[in-house]
Formats: C-alpha cells, structure tokens, sequence
C-alpha cells in the first residue's frame, strides 16, 4: 500500500488532484487506521491512463466510464483493455 505523498511522487500528479479524482470516483484508497489514505499499487495504471486520456482531451466523464470497464480488484490485463 502506498501513501497519498508515494503516489503523488511516482505518478507526478500533485495530492490535491488525486483526492479529486478519488472523489469522482476514478481512483479508490483504503484509510488506515489513523484515517490516512493508502493506495493499491494498481492506482498507479489508473493515474497514468486518467492523465494519458486528459492530454488527448477525454473528460473525466468519458475517463470514468471507460476506467468502469475495467477491473477494480487488480492491474487489467491485455484482455481487459481490449473489451
């Protein structure tokens, strides 16, 4: 699990937006038990194709409809992204 500041340096996407995206649902946390939130490594993919789909100009409603396509319990296979 990895926390708020880990995925913001590995993703480049500052805290702020990540918590954005966690309230539109795009991406999901745990909290720990101090209420801290922890993310899935998972998280990471999600960020990188939510940042990938903003540049190419996808809302982040399009975003979130193609991201519930996708498995939320683990890292998509080639198979999910091709359905």
């Amino acid at each position: 699990m990895l926390t708020i500041t880990d995925v913001s340096r590995r993703s480049g996407v500052a805290s702020s937006a990540l918590r954005f995206y966690e309230e539109r649902g795009l991406i999901a946390s745990e909290r720990a038990g101090s209420g801290h939130r922890r993310y899935h490594r998972s998280a990471l993919r999600r960020i990188a194709f939510i940042v990938f789909a903003q540049r190419i100009g996808l809302t982040l409603e399009e975003i979130g409809a193609e991201l519930a396509k996708l498995p939320a319990d683990r890292v998509p296979s080639r198979r999910d992204w091709s359905l």
